[in-house]
């Protein structure tokens, strides 16, 4: 007998592990799902972990255990393992899997044991992700393999309902075919891809289509996979329901039948509204409901926002219309709960309270933004999962109000007769802020500190893969300054100055944005100083490029918030040498600003762009997707939406290929207009804009999607342009 406390222990780890295995028979589901996500993330040693599958009544959960090669993580569902599995990368071997970025190339070749078994329990039911815009801000032509790592690290951070609007266009195809419409007239009506989800949402149609056979095709065996997958991974796919869109002309192909106009939003006329209490809604709602079921199956959550951000109900009473929209969701799948958007003034109470509250669920997208909210007194006790939308339009901007989660989240969960029964993960564009998506999905499995600044410290060891002292200093800055924006009306940071339409007195690019900064700049900047000093070996891992990319970004961003007026400053003045030398110096950091992008895959033009080319039949259809999206992130719409409607440069980011594309040429165009106004006394010519971007959105020059340049020399420029760190610091100083 081997007396040796370490191998009992082991043996006795083993025995433990062998019991697990042996009754999650019982369990009730398959962990080969879990184990063939296991190969995709992490080939190299998805054989050292065991998956165990537990009983799945109750709250989910996972359990961490095992020896040293030998992990053994047991969960409740295949989507809880995945979440075990993350879990133990970050705490026992200090690695782990961000959106985007990781760090698990620092792993060692033998798994570590946990010192002790790790174990914890969701602490709400439902744990909600993608914004209904997500599929057009992040990418609507993303390919099958961008999907199906979309969906691992959404298990892997502990989502369970992930919202599922893809196909959709093909299910109002079938559906409107039965009411009088042909195949031409219902394509014609519905958007290209990345504009959908606005249609979906009663907002707007046609723009950008119509999309070939082939396209709806395309994304229709698109979504049966991501639906499978869902499936095959215990999540739930949350489904467009159908509250009454009609495209024009249907009263006239349907005598007496009563449709409500829902005149415009920004700019674009909105479709109509089928009343629901229409003996027609029922037949038209059951139809939709069929062929979504033929397409993607059942589901138990389905979306649907009633008159969304300025829709009409004409002479509709909204309570008897909600009424009737769950009894048509209800007579498809009963016992089905209808998901709502917590924004503004949706869902209108007389939508809450005309239906069974159980039977609700509301995504809060302002949780985060406004003091003094009581969602069980603004919503009469519904059911809702608490929210936040910390950025708008995709905007590659960094932070969010995470001192807000952090307080706000336990108080509302342990309130008296508390409503909140899950998180939403919802900023408009995903994949642009890793330590916000790590941070907000983990207060649904673990008690995190009351302030930022240590759970920060824990984030800055397994974000790059182990513990550095530059890295934790830089994390602390970034905790006090772009993750500690307070709830004074603002969810995201402001937007970058650059991605404007060019004035001097400029204070967003997108309309909606903060005007001014909501953190101290000069204090972010020291983050940039500290990443460069990180030390070497924590420098290879894809999470440290893609940081020290994105704060050195962020910091010649918030530059251009100085820089700005003191050219308006000079121009008033009239002197003309100042003004060339500070305009100059602008055009110099938009100049270094696209070749820091150029470095990281993430930040590259071409890489927005590739899969609308891939996804083309033909090269007329591949101009017609780029289009969508290239339109999408400039004018967004045509002139009526960019100029009346002021949706130009909603969803402006700091692309290579954006930056020196268009955005710089803006600004030269504006400067250059401005010193020749100058020069004669008289005033600068006007300039449209809008014509500029659309030659831009039009263009088919080719975009790079392999990164160019050294992003540590690249930052380091920025740092010494900026003059951002002390005199004498060794900013950066050894081997890179």
């Amino acid at each position: 007998m081997n007396p040796n406390p370490v191998h009992r222990r082991g043996r006795l780890a083993l025995l433990a592990a062998l019991c697990l295995v042996a009754s999650s028979a019982f369990a009730g589901f398959d962990t080969v799902p879990a184990r063939n996500a296991l190969q995709r993330l992490l080939p190299r040693h998805q054989a050292q972990f065991t998956l165990v599958a537990l009983e799945g009544k109750g709250a989910d959960r996972f359990e961490i255990s095992g020896t040293p090669g030998h992990i053994v993580v047991a969960g409740t569902s295949p989507a809880t393992l995945l979440t075990g599995v993350e879990t133990y990368l970050e705490q026992v071997t200090h690695t782990s899997f961000g959106w985007p970025g990781d760090s698990v190339d620092r792993l060692p070749v033998i798994l570590p044991a946990p010192p002790s078994p790790i174990s914890r329990m969701s602490k709400v039911p439902d744990r909600f992700a993608l914004n209904d815009v997500d599929d057009g801000y992040s990418d609507a032509y993303l390919d099958w393999p961008g999907w199906e790592h979309k969906l691992d690290l959404l298990a892997l951070h502990g989502i369970n309902e992930v919202f599922m609007p893809i196909g959709t266009e093909e299910v109002y195809r079938r559906t409107l075919r039965e009411f009088g419409y042909d195949d031409a007239q219902v394509r014609a009506w519905i958007p290209a891809a990345a504009h959908q989800p606005w249609w979906l949402l009663q907002n707007m149609s046609a723009f950008g289509g119509p999309m070939s056979t082939t396209q709806f095709a395309r994304r229709t065996e698109l979504a049966r996979k991501i639906v499978a997958r869902l499936r095959e991974l215990g999540m739930t796919a949350v489904m467009p329901g159908y509250f009454g869109t009609v495209p024009a002309g249907f009263a006239e192909r349907h005598a007496g039948v009563h449709v409500v106009a829902q005149g415009e939003w920004a700019g674009f006329t909105r479709p109509d509204w089928l009343d629901p209490r229409d003996p027609m809604y029922a037949r038209v709602a059951a139809a939709f409901y069929r062929h979504q079921r033929e397409l993607f199956g059942d589901s138990t959550l389905y979306k649907m926002d009633l008159l969304h951000e300025g829709g009409r109900a004409g002479d509709v009473p909204v309570n008897l219309a909600a009424q009737h929209v769950m009894q048509a969701l209800q007579a498809a799948h009963p016992g089905a709960r209808w998901v709502m958007l917590g924004w503004q003034r949706n869902p209108p109470i007389a939508v809450i309270d005309a239906v069974d509250h159980q039977r609700l669920l509301i995504v809060d997208g302002l949780s985060d933004r406004h003091e003094g909210l009581d969602r069980e007194r603004d919503w009469h006790g519904a059911p809702y999962a608490f929210g936040a939308i910390s950025n708008f339009g995709g905007h590659t901007t960094l932070g969010a109000n995470t001192g807000v989660w952090l307080s706000r989240f336990p108080a509302w969960r342990d309130k008296h007769d508390s409503a909140l029964r899950g998180i939403a993960y919802m900023p408009e564009g995903t994949g642009t802020d890793p330590a916000a998506f790590a941070l907000f999905t983990a207060l649904a499995w673990q008690a995190l500190p009351a302030e930022p600044a240590p759970w920060f410290a824990d984030y800055a060891v397994y974000r790059y893969g182990g513990p550095d002292e530059h890295a934790s200093a830089a994390w602390r800055v970034l905790a006090a300054t772009a993750y500690a924006m307070p709830s004074n009306g603002w969810s995201e940071p402001q937007d970058s100055l650059f991605n404007a339409r060019p004035d001097l007195a400029v204070r967003t690019a997108a309309r909606w944005s903060p005007e001014s900064m909501r953190y101290d700049g000069a204090r972010f900047g020291q983050a940039v100083c500290e990443l460069l000093q990180v030390e070497p070996a924590l420098r290879s891992t894809s999470a440290y490029r893609y940081d020290l990319v994105d704060v050195a970004r962020q910091a010649l961003a918030n530059q251009a918030r100085v820089l700005l007026p003191q050219i308006g400053a000079a121009y008033a003045s009239k002197d003309a040498p100042r003004f060339r030398t500070l305009t100059t110096q602008w055009l110099g950091d938009m100049a270094l600003l696209d070749r820091l992008l150029a470095s990281e895959p993430h930040f590259l033009l071409g890489s927005w762009l590739a899969h609308a080319r891939d996804a083309a039949g033909n090269d007329e259809e591949a101009a017609q997707l780029e289009y969508d999206q290239r339109s999408l992130i400039t004018s967004w719409g045509d002139r009526s939406g960019a100029d009346r409607g002021e949706l130009h440069d909603y969803a402006n980011r700091e692309l290579s290929g954006l930056v020196n594309g268009l955005y710089a040429p803006r600004w030269q165009r504006y400067f250059d207009s401005l010193a020749g106004a100058l020069d004669k006394g008289a005033p600068p010519a006007p300039i449209d804009w809008f014509a500029m971007e659309q030659a831009w959105a039009h263009a088919r020059d080719a975009q790079r999607t392999t990164p160019q340049g050294d992003a540590w020399q690249l930052a380091t420029e920025v740092a010494t342009r900026l003059d951002l760190c002390p005199r004498g610091s060794p900013s950066g100083a050894g081997s890179h």
